[in-house]
């Protein structure tokens, strides 16, 4: 899965489930409302767009990397999606007479109550038009708040690299594209705090974006597979 629209999808899933505490979600009226929310073109086109991600989504599994004690880490893989049913009405003044529905996997929502992070809706509106300005803010929001306090974490840019830019053949094109989207995602989580030089990124504790679960996603997101 590439490109903004799969996150945004993924975003909008983590918050519905979190706040009906249900790995079973109606989507048909909710995510027309998120997309509506984000300023995103809600026409046949964009909502078809929308559909075949969520059937990518459905095919797909996330790498999550959590921390279980110290010096210690886990790394799991599981499916999002289990089931899915759709039906976009082409009227939006029609309702139509069963709901749309996502079913999250039971370890996927699990990790999701457990680990999910919060993350501002203004701010992934802001970031909707470019996957790695997501990735990134999604990245700082979960990351920053549990760095111990004085004791900040280094990053090599081969390790950032690896998790931001595997697609880019050149290190130095690579950095300029990364600093240009990370001044971006600064706008809007001014409380950030990092510092970069020739060897990779030093990040420092700093409270996240938002105290409450506005939108989230799971912690340590690394990589879909699908």
């Amino acid at each position: 899965m590439f490109g903004p629209k799969p996150r945004l999808i993924l975003a909008h899933l983590n918050a519905e489930a979190l706040r009906t505490q249900s790995p079973l979600i109606e989507v048909e009226n909710t995510l027309t409302a998120f997309v509506k929310r984000l300023g995103l073109d809600t026409n046949g086109h964009s909502i078809r767009g929308v559909k075949e991600q969520l059937a990518r989504l459905a095919a797909a599994r996330v790498m999550f990397g959590m921390v279980t004690g110290e010096n210690r880490a886990a790394t799991a893989f599981m499916p999002i999606v289990t089931a899915f049913e759709l039906w976009f009405q082409k009227d939006a003044r029609q309702r139509v007479l069963w709901p749309s529905t996502v079913r999250l996997s039971g370890d996927y929502f699990k990790t999701l109550c457990a680990h999910a992070v919060p993350l501002n809706e203004r701010a992934i509106a802001s970031l909707s038009h470019s996957a790695m300005g997501l990735d990134i803010y999604a990245w700082l929001a979960q990351r920053l708040h549990r760095i111990p306090p004085g004791k900040p974490q280094f990053i090599a840019w081969a390790l950032v690299k690896q998790q931001f830019g595997w697609n880019y053949r050149n290190m130095f094109k690579f950095k300029e594209v990364f600093r240009r989207t990370l001044s971006m995602v600064k706008t809007q989580y001014p409380a950030a705090k990092f510092d970069m030089n020739e060897r990779g990124m030093l990040l420092y504790n700093c409270p996240p974006p938002v105290a409450n679960r506005l939108v989230a996603v799971p912690a340590v997101m690394q990589k879909y597979q699908g």
